[in-house]
């Protein structure tokens, strides 16, 4: 046996001879402590450290749609149970929105409770003069009510009522109420998102209509007469194409529909292209279930089609992948056109330069709005190189209403 081995052997030893002596003392102390099954210690302290912890989690999670009556009144028990009181009040500027607890016949009154708190927007401390009750054996005769305060506008007020009130509950009913408070600008953040990526999506389809119809119409036209059954196909088609890229639904849907549409748009991008537009999907079955932004992909392929091959003499290839990277899927349109000035694509991408390229800084910037700054499209191109445009989304998300 080596050094190593009894230096080892001895510090095993000394560490069970260390935690026995912990365990005497914490018992010797007379104070609770248990043992997790790793063989570490669980105080009293631990327990409700985890548990306010647990509760306000679950308390904010009810909060994130802001202060509206159903998820205010899913929030309100673990509200309460933060503060360890008899009831508790939230209401907004107009009314009261929930009373949880015993006393609810007080819920009439609770709006009027919190007059002073909106009006100085200071925590005020009510007595039992002030919170009258007829009622003997309810246990609601004082309360402290303060205000919710959410990017500096008075949004409501949350009151804590028991049989009397502390300093303690003023504070911690104080911290109660930025925690909701987060939680309602978190809310508010969330909604502006949406309505920014919205407004992007109506500025998309605004300006894809416009370009797409004309020129598909004119494909279809040129088959009237020559190939009938070409010119209904295409037609249909472009009902399908205009139907999804029109349709008043939510800001995502799957990479397998986005494609569809894709799929589409190519149909009949090659009925006026004919054999000057060469595809190649290659699209790991494996991802088509993951949710991506609605029109993430159908304006980069247009923009590769219109900017890259339609200057271009002779064919030109356009080339879609859609990879698993581990926990993200990767995206990629490649063309071997024309190129650009890659100082110009950045000024495009910046919002610098305005452009008629179809939707590459509407997709960059919904991308960057839903997944954050460093999300947006990676294109990397040179003049007379081609180019070639990747995106990355995450495999598993969040639930988004669509």
């Amino acid at each position: 046996m080596t050094r190593y081995d009894d230096d080892l052997r001895l510090a095993h030893v000394l560490a069970d001879a260390a935690e026995r002596t912990s365990m005497d003392r914490f018992h010797a102390e007379d104070l609770r402590v248990e043992t997790k099954p790793d063989m570490t210690l669980v105080s009293d302290a631990d327990r409700a450290t985890h548990e306010t912890l647990h509760t306000a989690s679950l308390a904010a999670r009810e909060l994130r749609e802001g202060l509206d009556d159903s998820g205010v009144t899913r929030a309100a028990p673990h509200l309460r149970a933060m503060l360890g009181t008899p009831a508790i009040a939230v209401c907004d500027p107009t009314g009261p929105i929930v009373w949880e607890g015993v006393g609810e016949h007080h819920l009439t009154s609770a709006h009027g409770h919190a007059e002073q708190a909106r009006r100085t927007g200071r925590t005020v401390a009510l007595t039992e003069r002030d919170v009258r009750c007829p009622d003997p054996d309810c246990p609601v005769r004082a309360a402290v009510v303060t205000p919710i305060v959410a990017d500096g506008r008075l949004v409501g007020t949350i009151a804590a009522y028991g049989p009397s009130v502390t300093s303690g509950l003023a504070l911690a009913l104080e911290e109660v109420a930025r925690l909701v408070a987060d939680q309602v600008e978190l809310a508010e953040l969330d909604l502006e998102r949406t309505r920014a990526v919205e407004a992007e999506l109506r500025a998309l389809r605004a300006q894809i209509s416009p370009h797409f119809v004309y020129n598909s119409l004119a494909a279809i036209a040129t088959f009237v007469r020559t190939d009938p059954d070409r010119a209904r196909e295409l037609l249909l088609e472009f009902a399908d194409f205009t139907r999804y890229a029109l349709r008043r639904g939510g800001a995502f849907t799957t990479l397998r529909e986005e494609l569809q549409n894709v799929e589409r748009y190519l149909v009949l991008e090659q009925a006026r292209f004919g054999d000057r537009l060469r595809i190649s999907l290659r699209i790991d079955p494996a991802v088509l279930p993951v949710r991506v932004p609605y029109l993430a992909i159908q304006p980069l392929v247009e923009n590769a089609v219109r900017h890259g091959l339609a200057p271009k003499e002779g064919p030109g290839h356009v080339t879609l992948t859609a990879t698993d990277r581990g926990t993200d899927v990767e995206v990629s349109i490649e063309d071997d056109g024309v190129g650009a000035d890659p100082e110009h694509v950045r000024r495009v991408l910046d919002g610098q330069l305005r452009t008629d390229s179809v939707g590459l800084g509407n997709v960059d910037a919904r991308l960057r709005q839903v997944y954050g700054p460093a999300a947006g499209l990676v294109v990397d191109t040179a003049r007379g190189a081609g180019t070639r445009v990747a995106f990355r989304v995450p495999k598993f998300q969040p639930h988004e209403t669509d």
